[in-house]
């Protein structure tokens, strides 16, 4: 069943450390206050991302519902994200889009 997984797993831990790489940058921005939902939203996301993964990998009978929890947190992390000019937000609403995609594709 992990073969049948794979590309969401893969997505899923891409997505992580993608948001990971987010949220380490936004502190790094001049206005952090102004980041903090990104963070935030980064931080939640790249949590459930890896708990999905987690499940997928080991074929628990709760991954179809975790990855519809997973796409749900990836949209809300993709759309905060796409509200800030920054490369790193940029990159990571669309990390999140995919994975959010991949994640429904495992639920249907």
């Amino acid at each position: 069943m992990h073969k049948d997984y794979q590309s969401c797993i893969e997505a899923c831990l891409r997505c992580a450390a993608t948001c990971d790489y987010c949220a380490a940058s936004c502190l790094k921005e001049p206005d952090v206050d102004m980041m903090r939902e990104c963070i935030k939203l980064d931080m939640q996301c790249a949590a459930i991302c890896r708990l999905a993964a987690q499940f997928m990998s080991l074929g628990s009978d709760y991954s179809k519902q975790l990855c519809r929890l997973c796409a749900d947190i990836c949209k809300a992390c993709a759309e905060e994200c796409a509200k800030h000019e920054h490369d790193h937000c940029k990159a990571c609403a669309e990390t999140c889009r995919r994975c959010a995609d991949a994640c429904l594709q495992m639920t249907a």
